[in-house]
């Protein structure tokens, strides 16, 4: 196996480890319980997937060309800067509408700052309707 061969299967695992973890990125979107654990499922891994992908590209035409690829990089670069504000703006505007946390997540300490006192009694009634509205699901 010369230099060559062995670049070009380092491209390939980084392409292989990609796909792997953009399906465990799939799977945390269907199991995870609340759009706030849904969002770190989707830009964490799925970030980690993509770069893994494009990195694994760019090294392969890069080693089997001769080419260095101006898009790959761009797209590497783009991805890294824009995923995660997409992930943390996904969040705030969630919160802030306030979509309740999935039971057993804690103490909510951003709240009364947020909303002050009397917001805590509104998203108690907020989370009862969408409580029984699950139990409305889960019969039918």
């Amino acid at each position: 196996m010369n230099e060559n061969q062995a670049i070009e299967w380092i491209a390939v695992l980084l392409m292989f480890f990609g796909a792997i973890v953009s399906v465990i990125s799939a799977l945390g979107m269907l199991r995870l319980p609340d759009v706030y654990t849904r969002s770190h499922a989707a830009t964490k891994s799925a970030t980690l997937s993509v770069l893994c992908c494009l990195v694994g590209a760019f090294i392969y035409f890069w080693s089997h060309d001769g080419f260095v690829s101006i898009r790959l990089i761009l797209g590497i670069v783009f991805t890294f800067i824009t995923a995660p504000v997409a992930g943390h703006l996904v969040c705030r505007a969630a919160y802030r509408s306030r979509v309740p946390l999935a039971e057993g997540s804690g103490d909510d300490a951003l709240k009364p700052v947020l909303f002050g006192q009397d917001a805590s009694e509104e998203c108690k009634a907020v989370e009862e309707d969408l409580a029984m509205e699950r139990e409305k699901r889960s019969d039918m």
